[in-house]
């Protein structure tokens, strides 16, 4: 690996000691890059537990610090590692809780083929419930799926469909009342 120049710095501002691992730890210097770590780990677990579960903050906090050792070599200093670090363990967070999103979104239409295409004592019950499950509005739709027939609570709701709490409660209760409109028109016809 070549050796990073050092980067042109005004002296006269104060450099905090974590930055100044950071830059030392560029060369692959072991002892810097231990130093790096131990002087942000704590500060870069607790802002990603706090984005996500903090069952998977362990587990991000070190994805975090692999995307930083890989881009630390371009750290030039203009900024305190914590922003830099913080900004690349927001970025991990987002990638993590986009694939998330797309895995339940998956686990959704996977769940409603089943709730739609399994046996039924009427099969003109299944056809009218598909119907009136695909007439709702998507985002009512996935809120109503997910906790009512996935079972997930309110709160996962909300953080799969990235939208507050009380959100995921109005869609799922809009999406009640128009299946009961539903059911209602179809047995009036």
């Amino acid at each position: 690996m070549l050796p990073v120049p050092p980067v042109p710095r005004d002296d006269t501002l104060p450099v905090d000691p974590a930055t100044e691992w950071a830059l030392a730890a560029r060369t692959g210097d072991p002892v810097a890059q231990a130093a790096f770590v131990r002087a942000t780990q704590a500060e870069v677990w607790r802002f990603v537990a706090a984005l996500v579960d903090p069952g998977t903050a362990d587990d991000l906090t070190q994805e975090t610090f692999l995307r930083a050792f890989r881009a630390l070599p371009a750290f030039e200093g203009r900024s305190t590692v914590r922003t830099w670090l913080l900004g690349i363990a927001r970025r991990t967070c987002a990638d993590h809780l986009r694939t998330v999103v797309r895995q339940r979104r998956l686990g959704v239409r996977l769940a409603a083929q089943v709730l739609t295409s399994g046996p039924h004592p009427d099969p003109a019950g299944q056809v009218g419930a598909a119907l009136l499950l695909d007439r709702l509005a998507p985002e009512r739709r996935e809120a109503f799926v997910l906790t009512q027939l996935l079972g997930l609570s309110y709160e996962h709701a909300a953080a799969v469909q990235e939208v507050p709490v009380g959100t995921i409660r109005s869609r799922v209760a809009r999406a009640r009342a128009e299946l009961v409109d539903g059911v209602v028109s179809a047995l009036a016809a």
